[in-house]
Order: C-alpha cells, then sequence, then structure tokens
C-alpha cells in the first residue's frame, strides 16, 4: 500500500514543485518496508529576522501501525532543510529496518533519578523543542499550539496519541522521534514517566507519584 503524504504550509505557500520533491523523497523511503501509511510534512517560516540562517523549517511525522517517527530541520531555504530531513528520516528508517535499536537495547542500563552520577547530557538542554525559543515576544494568535509568550519565554504545547507501555518500549520510540527524553504512561508501575538520555549508553528514568486525594504532595 502507498504512503499518503500531506504537505502543508505554515506562514508561507508552498509550490506544487517543491510538494512534488517531497513526494519523490519520501517515496524512496518505502524501500525500508516499514508499515508507514502516511507522512505529515509541514514547511513553516520563522519571522524573527536574526535567524535568517535557519529561517525555514522542515517537519515530518510519519505514522503507521509502529511508533510515530518524527524528524525536523531548520536552514536559510526550504530546499535545504528538506534535503536535511530527509537524510535525517533515512538514517531513522534504516536504524529501525535493521534493528539496530534492539542492540542498543541490549546495552542500556537504566539506572535511579537520585543517582550521584551526572544525571543529563548536555545535549538534553539543547533538545529539539527548545531550539523555538528566542527573545522575542511571540503574538499568540499568530502561532499555533503557543501556551505562554512573555517576553523571552515562549512555550508551546504539542500533543500526540500514545498509549501504556513498558520502559524498554518507550525507549525504542525515544530512539526513533531523536530527542534525548520521552514522558510516557507505564504500563508497569501505572504512573506516569520519564525516560532521559545519560552519557554514554545510560538512560535515567523518573516516575511521578502521584496522591490519591487528588491535592498536590507536599
Amino acid at each position: 500500500m502507498a504512503m499518503d503524504i500531506v504537505v502543508r504550509g505554515r506562514h508561507m505557500d508552498v509550490p506544487e514543485s517543491f510538494r512534488e520533491l517531497v513526494n519523490d523523497k519520501l517515496a524512496r523511503m518505502e524501500r525500508f518496508g516499514l508499515d508507514i501509511v502516511r507522512a505529515d510534512v509541514e514547511v513553516s517560516r520563522e519571522r524573527n529576522p536574526r535567524l535568517a540562517d535557519r529561517a525555514i523549517e522542515v517537519e515530518i511525522n510519519c505514522h503507521g501501525r509502529g511508533p510515530l517517527i518524527r524528524v525536523e530541520s531548520h536552514a536559510a531555504d526550504k530546499y535545504a532543510a528538506l534535503d536535511d530531513a530527509c537524510n535525517t528520516l533515512n538514517e531513522r528508517l534504516r536504524r529501525a529496518a535493521d534493528k539496530r535499536r534492539s542492540k542498543r537495547r541490549r546495552h542500556a542500563r537504566l539506572v535511579a533519578a537520585d543517582s550521584p552520577a551526572p544525571l543529563l547530557s548536555d545535549e538534553l538542554m539543547d533538545a529539539p523543542e527548545s531550539a523555538e525559543q528566542n527573545d522575542v515576544s511571540v503574538d499568540e494568535a499568530d502561532v499555533a499550539g503557543v501556551v505562554i509568550s512573555e517576553g523571552p519565554v515562549l512555550v508551546r504545547e504539542k500533543r500526540h496519541a500514545t498509549k501504556p507501555m513498558t520502559v524498554l518500549d518507550a525507549l525504542d520510540e525515544m530512539e526513533l522521534v531523536g530527542h534525548d527524553f520521552f514522558f510516557f504512561h507505564d504500563s508497569e508501575s501505572d504512573r506516569p514517566s520519564v525516560l532521559y538520555r545519560r552519557r554514554g549508553f545510560d538512560y535515567g528514568l523518573i516516575r511521578l507519584d502521584l496522591p490519591t486525594d487528588g491535592r498536590a504532595a507536599s
């Protein structure tokens, strides 16, 4: 079954020639044999003139029966951003196809959140979601998903459908989306949990204990 590819622009028009290029590049990804039924591609323009070298963002979300696969890239023009995003997507699909993430999972070691060892990698502070922050106030009505916009502080909301999963399943999904952390509902402990990458092949796991009476914990 052919992959359904949807291309849309935000704050910009997407020409038909670019849509055809997107379809051609993503159609090649079907050679990996993964069960991807739809790819959502969003092309957006950053209006901050100080970010001209990364003014265009291309975000690709691949949906199927397996975990969501997401990549994003920033560049001065949409063609460079698309090339970079497709290269990253190609690598992640290849890793998923040959099950290299399973090898990493076997060598992964979960450690307690209160371990005296260094907890977060430097990359966590520069996770993809934080790349959208800048010191320009943003009009909430003009930016989708903005929750807070106060001076230099910008908080955006992103949601995705999920279901309870094990820690190892969450590790697989975190590797596919390329983030250094992953928020999920642990099916084994029945708690909201955050899995995050430490240095090397170590991972940390934070679980939230919610009071049964609904009041905030003291």
